[in-house]
């Protein structure tokens, strides 16, 4: 899997903020992503030294539509990334 394909976006919310505090970013990617590939994605992205990687997959959410017809959106995956100290991933 190329690793452009791997990262959707990087997330920033409350818990993100909060970790990056502490040198760890929460990243979305691709479900079907593996940690190492994950890792190899955010090294050559974005010119860092990982660490760690972390991932949970997250289950998509259950909507009732106007005619009280049900949909689902679709099951997503993020990762936790733990840099070396010193490095930072920018949000874009």
């Amino acid at each position: 899997m190329k690793h452009a394909g791997i990262i959707r976006r990087i997330q920033t919310t409350e818990k993100g903020t909060a970790l990056a505090e502490r040198n760890q970013f929460l990243i979305e990617v691709t479900p079907a992503a593996n940690k190492l590939e994950i890792r190899r994605a955010v090294e050559l992205h974005f010119g860092v030294h990982v660490l760690a990687v972390n991932t949970l997959t997250r289950r998509g959410g259950t909507r009732v539509l106007r005619n009280r017809r049900t949909t689902r959106d679709p099951d997503w995956k993020r990762a936790i990334v733990t840099l070396r100290p010193g490095e930072r991933i920018e949000a874009v």
